[in-house]
């Protein structure tokens, strides 16, 4: 049911939106091509194992998941418009 001037459906295009969004970006972190040997950042070797299973990686687990959790803490897109969210 929708209220006001939104029209019915609304609130799950705004899911499909967000999904289809995180979909595009996770997509467009894939590596592609050959992957390093050593880490970008720490000069670590990358095993072989992680060069064969991410093809194009150049971070080795550690720095990978330093940048994952900064990527994480860095927020995103407010969809839900709500006066608390939009105050963090």
């Amino acid at each position: 049911m929708a209220g006001g001037w939104s029209k019915d459906g609304a609130v799950q295009d705004q899911i499909d939106a967000s999904v289809e969004d995180e979909v595009k970006r996770a997509r467009s972190q894939l590596g592609s091509g050959e992957s390093a040997l050593h880490c970008d950042e720490c000069g670590c070797d990358i095993p072989e194992a992680r060069r064969k299973a991410i093809p194009g990686v150049r971070l080795c687990i550690a720095c990978q998941s330093a940048l994952e959790k900064q990527e994480t803490n860095a927020g995103g897109i407010n969809r839900r418009g709500s006066k608390d969210s939009q105050l963090r």
